[in-house]
């Protein structure tokens, strides 16, 4: 199948599965819920879930071993997007098309959704099937590791702090790595892990998952100032209102684009071992490193 069915496939499989597991406007208390469903039903790409079962199946495992992790990381992406919006992070009105979180539910109850978000990624990770090499402690602590201080949390109070100031090229580079590379990485891992992969196979895709969720968020970057608020379904131009380092900011666009697909290379030498294994994981960066959006 080719890569846009294969996507398409994939994000409905991940869709219905978030559907199960996601606490229905039902259950009480409704509106915690309803603001849950709102950001994680937004129309989200699920690329990091897609990552994680394409990591899963180059390893030899199966996309029903590893739907619960993948899950967990897409919970886990969402929370880290509604708080990231809010008025006193990046004051973010749009999201994926549609109004933030605390737009719509209020600062109050968008804080808490995504704090239930992120109790519900753990609950998720945790119902991965253990294999000889993990067990459900394993990948609980690589997802905490990832949503903490050393990764999406370090990389989001540096992403403040930088706010208004000229960063040098390496702290610009270990908030992208902080914060886009790590839950991307992260992806990928627990995928692997679902899978029982080998230590070479958990050092490849590590490597593969830095590289490209680096090159990801230079792309992104790029796009900010590239495309229109409509095309990217959240604010355009926010970078250069907040008046943040990005890399065309720091190296221009062409050096940029250069250095993003200098990054997609070297994940690409990562997993030559998967051989033709690997190759929807290869579609996959090479489909990020060209995406217009």
């Amino acid at each position: 199948m080719s890569l846009k069915e294969y996507l398409a496939e994939r994000c409905q499989m991940v869709d219905a599965a978030l559907n199960r597991f996601i606490p229905s406007v039902e259950q009480r208390p409704a509106t915690i819920h309803k603001a849950m469903r709102h950001s994680v039903f937004a129309g989200g790409k699920r690329l990091r879930p897609i990552l994680s079962l394409a990591s899963a199946e180059a390893c030899g495992g199966s996309v029903e071993s590893a739907m619960p992790a993948a899950c967990a990381v897409e919970c886990l992406h969402t929370y880290s997007l509604i708080h990231d919006d809010l008025p006193s992070m990046d004051n973010d009105d749009f999201r994926r098309g549609v109004p933030t979180c605390h737009k719509v539910f209020g600062d109050g109850i968008a804080i808490l959704a995504g704090d239930a978000l992120q109790a519900l990624a753990f609950e998720l990770v945790a119902q991965t099937p253990a294999t000889a090499r993990y067990d459900a402690s394993a990948l609980v602590k690589e997802l905490a590791l990832t949503a903490g201080s050393l990764h999406l949390v370090g990389g989001q109070v540096a992403d403040l702090e930088g706010e208004g100031k000229r960063l040098p090229l390496e702290d610009l580079r270990y908030i992208h790595e902080s914060k886009t590379a790590a839950l991307l990485t992260t992806s990928l891992k627990l995928g692997a892990m679902s899978a029982d992969a080998t230590p070479e196979q958990l050092a490849a895709v590590q490597h593969f998952g830095m590289c490209t969720g680096l090159a990801f968020q230079i792309i992104d970057d790029i796009l900010d100032v590239t495309q229109t608020s409509e095309k990217l379904g959240k604010s355009a131009g926010k970078d250069l209102t907040s008046e943040k380092s990005t890399y065309p900011a720091l190296m221009g666009l062409d050096a940029s684009r250069e250095e993003a697909k200098r990054l997609t290379q070297q994940a690409m030498d990562a997993i030559e071992l998967f051989g033709s294994n690997g190759d929807r994981l290869r579609d996959l960066a090479h489909h990020l490193l060209s995406r217009d959006y």
